[in-house]
């Protein structure tokens, strides 16, 4: 029940655990097997939820007799060290006034600040049920507070007449193109199996328009009918590689477990996964119509995860709650193996954890230690007062990652980072490319931060331009803005102080022209 004077049905914290109560307690056990599984190699365990039989990459059936050359052996899991163990003395965030629960945020470090996203419910905010509120802090530790000081407030509530009339909770937000995209759990009421996953956008993380002309993208799939009726929802988004890529759940889905629990991946290049929707089956990605099939395969046993892509590491880090605290399971590129084993950030829980990631939905790179080590820090709620409540920070570092044991490696790892040349210039390390820039001023705008030694095995790495002091500027309306450097591309800019500190000319065009012009990665602080 919620403690709220809004009525027992107020609240989808109250629709996942009093429906089917006893099944998503049970799935805490099944999520803690799903992570002993990952210590497995891909040989040895199920990439399903259900863990009844090993993914079929192929079927081999109909080829020759011949026999085929055994396959080489999988590669075993690496084993991470962790160090920094860390957590905050107090509750971090928490609404204000009558707000009677916080859970389920969404953690972005940008612009030197941390901004977070989580699901409550305030009287203010119309129409009753969940809200959508915001904060920042400068530190992870908070206190989370909105810009002046003031209590967090609802950014983001129930809409009249649509699939998310009541409630909008558990937010994930991330930053593609200067546009912020909130995917969130939407319901109507309190029907079985009616929450359905929406899409919102805003120029400044704050005001929110609606997409898909308020429709949901994603709903239940009802592959399979089972006690637990809460649907779809709980998503979590990335963007990597042109592509947006959603986790979410789905208890109706063929592959969730028996008591609905199991994340599913969908990626495409549309924000609201209208056009060229790929699914994540046993075979790996694969075509589908629309949003709503094809929940062949789930990558972990658990409700309510969050996940985000490690540069340093070349690997999805998928984070869920068991027994210990929340465990990390980490799947490759193409989510054919796991490449380290589990690692937990230990530490009480009630509702799922919210990743501190990059506006991409990436991991923050390691101000002191980008090859070596990789920090992970979570809030989760840790308390229970009928509805999980008590935001508190927890975190770790993940230890010999050995991520720049290689020039592919090192260009991942270093992203955003800037280093010292051969030539008394600096070299800025940028969508995996080496980018000379001439003046030490600029470099320090552009970098996440500047190393004072130079890694050795950038040493092998072509510069793949030079950004010399005058290099000219084209600016497009509708486009963007972006330095022409001596390799004849367009490498964007989103700060426009870098146009006054090189002494850079700026030239209008046209989009048309824009558009014609091969272009470049992003000159952006990567870790914001």
């Amino acid at each position: 029940m919620t403690p709220s004077r809004r009525g027992p049905s107020s609240s989808l914290w109250t629709r996942r655990r009093t429906i089917g109560a006893v099944a998503i307690a049970a799935g805490l056990t099944m999520a803690l097997t799903g992570a002993l599984l990952a210590a497995c190699t891909a040989s040895e365990a199920s990439p399903q939820a259900d863990g009844t039989r090993p993914a079929v990459i192929g079927d081999d059936s109909a080829q020759p007799t011949r026999p085929a050359a055994p396959a080489p052996p999988p590669r075993p899991a690496e084993t991470l060290g962790t160090d920094r163990q860390r957590a905050s003395s107090a509750v971090v965030a928490a609404g204000a006034a009558d707000a009677p629960y916080n859970y389920a945020p969404a953690l972005m470090a940008e612009g030197g600040r941390y901004r977070m996203w989580w699901c409550s419910q305030l009287g203010a905010a119309p129409p009753p049920g969940d809200d959508v509120l915001y904060a920042e802090s400068s530190t992870l530790d908070g206190p989370f507070r909105t810009n002046g000081g003031a209590p967090p407030a609802p950014v983001f509530s129930g809409s009249p007449g649509g699939f998310d009339k009541v409630h909008t909770c558990d937010p994930s937000v991330i930053k593609v193109g200067g546009t912020y995209y909130l995917y969130y759990t939407g319901a109507a009421g309190d029907h079985a199996r009616g929450n359905a996953i929406g899409l919102a956008t805003s120029p400044d993380g704050i005001t929110w328009t609606r997409a898909n002309n308020g429709g949901q993208i994603l709903a239940p799939s009802n592959e399979v009918h089972r006690e637990n009726i809460y649907g779809s929802g709980q998503p979590s988004a990335l963007y990597l590689d042109g592509r947006f890529y959603l986790m979410f759940t789905d208890t109706t889905g063929a592959a969730a477990g028996w008591n609905g629990a199991g994340q599913f991946v969908l990626r495409s290049p549309d924000p609201a996964f209208g056009r060229e929707v790929e699914s994540l089956t046993p075979q790996g990605f694969r075509t589908i119509p629309g949003t709503v099939g094809n929940r062949s395969r789930s990558i972990v046993d658990a409700f309510s995860a969050d996940w985000m892509w490690v540069p340093a590491l070349d690997a999805f880090a998928v984070a869920h709650e068991t027994d210990g605290g929340t465990t990390i399971t980490f799947w490759d590129r193409d989510f054919r193996r796991h490449p380290y084993h589990p690692v937990v950030v230990r530490g009480p829980w009630q509702e799922g954890p919210g990743l501190a990631r990059t506006p991409l939905g990436h991991a923050p790179p390691s101000a002191d230690g980008p090859c070596d080590r990789v920090p992970v820090d979570l809030v989760r709620s840790t308390a229970n007062t009928a509805a999980p409540t008590d935001m508190v920070r927890f975190g770790l570092d993940l230890t010999g990652t050995r991520a720049c044991r290689d020039p592919a490696g090192a260009l991942r790892a270093l992203d955003g980072f800037a280093t010292p040349s051969p030539q008394r210039t600096v070299d800025l390390v940028a969508g995996g490319a080496l980018v000379r820039v001439e003046r030490r001023a600029v470099a320090d705008r552009l970098a996440v931060r500047m190393l004072e030694r130079r890694p050795t095995v950038l040493d092998g790495v072509p510069v793949a331009a030079r950004l010399v002091r005058g290099a000219p500027v084209r600016r497009a309306a509708g486009r963007g803005t972006a330095f022409l450097l001596d390799d004849g591309r367009l490498w964007p800019i989103a700060d426009a102080g870098l146009i006054t500190a090189n002494e850079s000319p700026v030239t209008e065009i046209i989009a048309a022209e824009w558009d014609a012009i091969a272009k470049g990665p992003a000159l952006v602080v990567a870790a914001g």
